[in-house]
């Protein structure tokens, strides 16, 4: 055996240890840091105990609740490529349907949230299978519509309060408690939809629907059913939408047209957090979810709240996609500077 020969033995026995060490690490970064921030969630109420942190624990449960919309906006989004502004009718349905049911049985809408998801669902299945013919502006235009038709129904529609909407009664928990059933279950959907994304990411359902986003029509002449598997990911994109808006209604004591058929909050800014961190990202919806949230609150305790400060959230939003294109862990993927923890995919 000749000496080049003994080094090459040696360079690639190295590089098979190096490549075992970073299929480790690759393995340990999708499970380590998300389980850690999940046990850091969960502990943080406990600081009740030593003050008063009502306020955080409600701003770290409105951000939780955008992470589990815009989550599941990025299935249909980010991984099919159908950009969608009609959102928050189903997170106005999983809220009116868990809200009557709450308001004359008692039953608590944290309990009803995977079916007020089912119910939401159903609806965005049935809605696919109509909107879901065409793409591009036609099907944003039609998803606008839709927005606009439903908030006309629960608006004039009297079993469900009209334009008053439903009252909700509030729990007789102690007030530095109070918050924290609803803080517990949107933890549990935000890391259930993280825990969906990724599974969806890395099956042959969601290889598909990234196919479709590339190109529909040579996915559809490669095999796939591309009606189906688009239809399906809008209704599990409903489904966390409506266990959202279920939570919610319980939260806020009421269910109102005008609260939760809104445009902005519950339609386009699950949209805009997916782009702002990076659209067809796991990690993205969560760090655009955390810095829209903390952008929007900054600005509005600086501001006020008034139209400003949704001008000064905008132009901060402009800004960081000029220079992040494809969202902040999009476009440092792309440059191979994204750090490894923040790597979910």
């Amino acid at each position: 055996m000749s000496s080049y020969d003994t080094v090459d033995q040696i360079v690639a026995a190295r590089k098979a240890y190096n490549d075992t060490l970073a299929q480790a690490a690759d393995r340990s970064r999708v499970t380590w840091l998300p389980i850690t921030v999940v046990v850091l969630l969960a502990l943080f109420p406990l600081m009740q105990f030593v003050g008063n942190y009502n306020y955080p624990i409600h701003l770290t449960l409105y951000a939780l609740m955008y992470v589990t919309m815009a989550t599941g906006w990025n299935i249909l989004g980010g991984f099919t490529g159908y950009i969608s502004l009609g959102h928050s009718v189903f997170f106005a349905v999983g809220g009116y349907f868990a809200g009557m049911i709450f308001a004359r049985y008692g039953i608590s809408t944290i309990i009803l949230a995977p079916v007020a998801g089912l119910v939401a669902a159903m609806l965005g299945y049935v809605i696919g299978l109509i909107t879901l013919r065409v793409r591009g502006p036609s099907f944003i235009i039609s998803s606008l519509a839709l927005v606009m038709i439903c908030r006309i129904l629960f608006e004039k529609w009297q079993f469900v309060g009209g334009a008053a909407g439903v009252s909700l009664k509030a729990n007789d928990l102690p007030v530095e408690w109070a918050k924290l059933p609803y803080y517990y279950a949107f933890l549990a959907m935000a890391a259930f939809g993280v825990w969906a994304a990724y599974r969806i990411k890395h099956s042959k359902f969601g290889l598909g629907l990234r196919a479709i986003s590339k190109d529909e029509i040579k996915a559809e002449s490669a095999g796939i059913d591309t009606r189906f598997y688009k239809v399906l990911a809008f209704a599990i994109s409903a489904f966390m939408f409506g266990m959202a808006g279920a939570v919610w209604g319980e939260y806020l004591t009421y269910v109102r047209p005008n609260i939760f058929v809104h445009i902005l909050y519950f339609s386009v800014w699950p949209a805009l957090m997916c782009i702002l961190g990076g659209k067809g990202t796991i990690a993205g919806p969560i760090v655009g979810a955390v810095l829209i949230v903390a952008f929007n609150e900054f600005f509005v305790a600086t501001l006020g709240a008034s139209a400003i400060n949704i001008l000064a959230t905008g132009l901060i939003m402009a800004l960081t996609l000029m220079f992040f294109p494809l969202g902040l862990i999009g476009t440092l993927a792309r440059y191979r500077k994204l750090p490894r923890a923040l790597n979910w995919d």
